[in-house]
């Protein structure tokens, strides 16, 4: 018996994406898998779908994952989007699923966790305090300070050449606006953002920049949300130094924090050895995989 697919109403959905949702039923309307189509609206990245497909493991090979996705192909190709793409773990069920309808592997990433227990305070300080002429640093928790708004945006182009592979990724447009809507949202969820960025001393601009959202309550794990530094300032170890002081405040703030989480592209040799370097350990890879609409 074919599985029933019933398109449904998802609330997650805002002005820079929206997504389409569908549940696969058995008999009797029991679910068995669903399928969540994100569409950016966002200039650089309209022409993208990012697919997530979840089946019952005692329903697969039944075809209800293969039904969810022709709903979710025919919607892409609707909505006019280039490429289809999906993220599995690497080793689970989903690989060979993908492989089967024709995707292929763009991009590995590897997610990594620093347990801050276990963090040696003193070298992560000895990092920070060693000098990087001409530059310096400057911490604030939230939004970003008015007078920084538009330098902090410009900075954002340190993320624009990360490795992405053949994902087709695209690229992403900021402005202030959007810089503060981002920084809202994470407070709006009741966590806590806080940024550490490199500052050009010969004109106050700000050349790189690290992220990291802590939960609210100041315990279990918190994520780093990006570390970028503009083309024209690397090669002086700025990364390093945003990311170990990100580390340390983080320690000194929070002392029930339990780790720091961080994902790399396997291609990305720079950050991957910043990331050992501070004692991050690798906990699972992740792959993405795309099929060209």
């Amino acid at each position: 018996m074919s599985p029933r697919i019933t398109p449904l109403t998802d609330p997650d959905s805002s002005p820079s994406s929206r997504r389409l949702v569908w549940l696969a039923s058995g008999a009797e309307g029991v679910p068995v898998g669903s399928a969540f189509l994100r569409l950016s609206g966002r200039k650089g990245q309209d022409h993208r779908a990012e697919l997530e497909i979840a089946v019952h493991p005692d329903e697969r090979r039944t075809g209800v994952g293969g039904a969810l996705l022709d709903a979710a192909l025919t919607a892409a190709r609707g909505e006019g989007r280039r490429s289809l793409v999906a993220r599995v773990t690497a080793g689970s069920p989903g690989e060979p699923f993908l492989t089967a309808y024709d995707f292929r592997p763009v991009l590995a990433l590897t997610f990594a966790r620093l347990p801050l227990p276990e963090l040696d305070l003193d070298a992560v300080t000895r990092i920070v305090e060693r000098p990087h002429p001409g530059y310096e640093l400057r911490c604030w928790d939230g939004i970003v300070p008015a007078e920084l708004a538009h330098t902090f945006t410009d900075s954002r182009r340190g993320m624009d050449d990360m490795p992405m592979e053949d994902s087709d990724f695209g690229f992403e447009a900021w402005d202030v606006k959007r810089t503060v809507a981002v920084a809202r949202a994470v407070l709006d969820r009741g966590d806590a953002l806080h940024t550490v960025a490199a500052v050009d001393r010969s004109d106050g601009s700000i050349v790189g920049f690290s992220e990291l959202v802590v939960p609210g309550d100041g315990r279990g794990d918190a994520q780093h949300y990006g570390t970028g530094v503009l083309p024209e300032h690397r090669g002086h170890g700025l990364g390093l130094w945003m990311k170990a002081e990100s580390i340390r405040g983080a320690r000194l703030r929070y002392p029930e924090l339990a780790g720091l989480l961080t994902d790399t592209a396997d291609s990305n040799a720079y950050m991957i050895a910043v990331n050992d370097r501070l004692g991050y350990r690798p906990t699972h890879r992740e792959l993405e995989y795309r099929l060209n609409l």
